[in-house]
């Protein structure tokens, strides 16, 4: 049986993998960083946004700083969770929504 490793240098051979993962890492930090502004432009503290993501201000606050630092990719479920506590302030929605115009994750 492969390793993940083994799997994963075996796929990134392949013709076109790698430049698609280059592509998607591109918009993943693009969207991840609007994610963070908005919350900053929002006017929200990391405790505001927990509790109206059903969290903890620790959980918030060790989100952002994997963001940041790129040591962490969130699920879809939990950046979906965030946008939608996002776009409840005023503001936040069209930063994000710029980022990724017609994402299936974006309503």
């Amino acid at each position: 049986m492969r390793t993940h490793e083994q799997l994963a240098n075996k796929l990134l051979r392949r013709r076109g993998v790698w430049t698609e993962v280059e592509r998607i890492e591109r918009e993943e930090s693009a969207l991840l960083d609007a994610l963070l502004k908005a919350r900053q432009e929002a006017g929200l503290t990391q405790s505001q946004v927990a509790e109206r993501m059903g969290t903890q201000a620790p959980a918030v606050a060790r989100l952002e700083w994997a963001l940041e630092n790129g040591t962490h990719s969130p699920s879809i479920a939990t950046l979906r969770k965030l946008c939608e506590r996002l776009w409840q302030t005023a503001g936040a929605a069209g930063r994000i929504s710029t980022i990724a115009p017609g994402h299936s994750m974006f309503p």
